[in-house]
């Protein structure tokens, strides 16, 4: 049998402002550490602590628009576009268009404060 999840866990958020996480599977949610998947809703202006996580986490844009930067450059990851940050490269995101953004962040392994490795630096 499979594994129905009723509603995801609200997690707290890294960064500036408020974002809404809401996993659906992962650490919390489904107590699985090969996966997470969560739902991600970012205000205008919200900006993270940038990091280099030991998992690759794909991320597909639903609304707005997720700003991206890594160590090569910076992309702008629109409505209906992916981006993939594999896991050892340092990476950072951002929202800071005016209406913000809604995505889907896979983490593969699953997401943990512990495997994130955020930078030192306040946002």
């Amino acid at each position: 049998m499979g594994q129905f999840i009723e509603k995801p866990a609200k997690i707290r958020s890294a960064g500036n402002l408020p974002k809404i996480i809401e996993e659906y599977f992962g650490r919390v949610n489904s107590n699985d550490s090969r996966v997470s998947i969560a739902r991600m809703s970012s205000p205008a202006g919200w900006r993270e602590p940038g990091q280099t996580p030991d998992f690759d986490e794909y991320s597909v844009v639903l609304r707005g628009q997720l700003r991206v930067e890594t160590c090569k450059g910076v992309v702008q990851v629109g409505t209906g576009q992916g981006f993939l940050a594999p896991a050892g490269q340092w990476v950072r995101y951002s929202t800071p268009g005016a209406d913000g953004a809604e995505y889907i962040a896979v983490c593969i392994a699953a997401f943990s404060p512990e495997t994130v490795n955020r930078d030192c630096d306040p946002v």
